[in-house]
């Protein structure tokens, strides 16, 4: 919303033919005396404040050495054009006590402002709208609702959340049986359910990384009251979600797969795959807290399912992790390291180092394990031929294959090739080439064993 072409035109043109001598100053300078001939005291306060603040934060970004993008304001006419434009019709309107109109021409200047450069005079003008808002009685509380969405966004972008809650809450309240829309077609109701809900999840992840378990139930069992009065299946299945992962964070273990059973329910409902194999995951970690290791394979296994058919490989990658964890925890290292191995593969597919280099030292402990109880079968053994395979592997340091009838030997394969230093019970030489840096982490535990 700006002010019309033609209407910058016949402002500038007359600012220069009526009062030929304001053509020497600065624009600005012209605006301000045009307001001020114009009876228009109050505007002409607010844009000389509004412009203060505009060169005070310039003078500030100096003085810190910060490079300021932004123009002098004297250098940008359409933004001037606009503040007169807009801020002389409310203050006009004002003066009539047509509120709803003030209200919409500050609106208008909000969302001209609303860009990164200028976020803090949309906020000016969006706290304008919320004073003026509480004045608009013929809209049935309208305009006030759309006023304190503005004013809990505005506190959300700053992260002050309490603040922001409130003010969602106001919104909320005011659009309950409701069915206005915005200028988008969208219910208010509903984004005031969006936005509480989400703020909500905010002010729960605060309370748990203070381990303030209670507080964070407490909200979060709001946000899923409120999700389930907008209607909204996806919205409703996220909050019992962070509902389910905040009682689990507080070992209230049957409560968290209760919730996280509903959350499961919701996704299969809608049909949502995404949705349902971060359900099974999060089951799995409750059923893996309590010990029921069986169960949470199974869940992980069909997470990982269906991970893979959406291709989703951040969720491959978690769920094989956690498979790796489990069979790691239970002995089955052949087992651990095929899932650490598959989740080393899905993060070298996304070329995340951070995520390679974590799964791959999973997967090399997993691997340094299979190593180890092949040595230790061996020295248990306690025979001639097993103590020549030990001596052979110390100097080799190969790999050892199982023979079906001897049991575990050593190999002999080409001693230049990296890829056959110990590969456990299987040969993986034809592995893809990104293996070799996860077998390189078994490298330095195999040097640590000294027999």
């Amino acid at each position: 919303m700006r002010a019309g072409w033609f209407e910058k035109i016949d402002l500038r043109y007359r600012l220069i033919s009526v009062h030929p001598k304001h053509h020497r100053n600065s624009y600005k300078k012209s605006i301000c005396v045009d307001m001020l001939r114009n009876g228009y005291h109050k505007s002409f306060t607010e844009l000389f404040t509004l412009a203060e603040q505009w060169d005070a934060l310039r003078h500030a970004a100096e003085v810190r050495s910060l490079f300021w993008r932004q123009r002098p304001l004297e250098e940008q006419p359409d933004k001037l054009d606009n503040f007169y434009h807009y801020l002389t019709r409310a203050e006009a309107a004002e003066r009539k006590r047509y509120y709803e109109e003030v209200y919409n021409n500050l609106y208008a200047l909000a969302c001209y402002f609303d860009n990164s450069e200028d976020k803090w005079v949309r906020n000016h003008f969006y706290e304008r709208c919320f004073n003026i808002a509480k004045l608009i009685k013929a809209d049935g509380g309208k305009k006030e609702a759309e006023a304190q969405a503005h004013m809990g966004l505005l506190f959300e972008e700053e992260g002050e959340l309490l603040e922001a809650a409130q003010h969602y809450e106001a919104f909320h309240e005011l659009t309950q049986g409701r069915i206005w829309k915005n200028e988008t077609g969208q219910f208010l109701n509903l984004l005031a359910c969006e936005s509480l809900v989400r703020t909500y999840k905010l002010l729960s992840d605060r309370m748990l990384e203070n381990k303030e378990y209670k507080q964070a139930i407490k909200i979060l069992i709001k946000a899923s009251e409120i999700a389930k009065e907008g209607s909204d299946r996806n919205m409703e299945g996220e909050a019992a979600l962070c509902l389910g992962s905040a009682h689990l964070a507080a070992g209230e273990y049957e409560t968290a797969l209760r919730v996280l059973r509903r959350y499961s329910e919701i996704a299969t409902s809608m049909g949502d795959d995404l949705n349902l194999g971060r359900a099974y995951e999060a089951i799995a970690k409750v059923l893996q807290s309590q010990g029921k290791m069986t169960e949470a394979i199974g869940y992980l296994e069909k997470a990982v399912k269906i991970a893979r058919n959406n291709f989703q490989s951040l969720d491959v990658i978690r769920a094989c992790t956690m498979l790796g964890d489990i069979y790691n925890e239970k002995g089955q290292y052949s087992e651990a390291s095929e899932y650490f191995q598959q989740a080393f593969s899905a993060s070298v597919e996304l070329m995340k180092m951070a995520l390679m280099d974590e799964t791959k030292v999973h997967y090399g402990i997993a691997r340094a394990h299979q190593m180890m109880l092949t040595m230790t079968d061996y020295i248990e053994t306690a025979d001639i031929d097993s103590l020549n395979c030990l001596l052979s592997w110390k100097e080799s340091r190969t790999q050892i294959k199982y023979d079906p009838i001897l049991g575990f030997h050593i190999t002999y394969p080409d001693s230049r090739s990296p890829k056959t230093l110990f590969n456990g019970f299987q040969d993986h030489s034809s592995k893809d080439a990104g293996e070799t840096e996860a077998i390189g982490a078994v490298v330095s535990l195999q040097d640590n064993l000294r027999l």
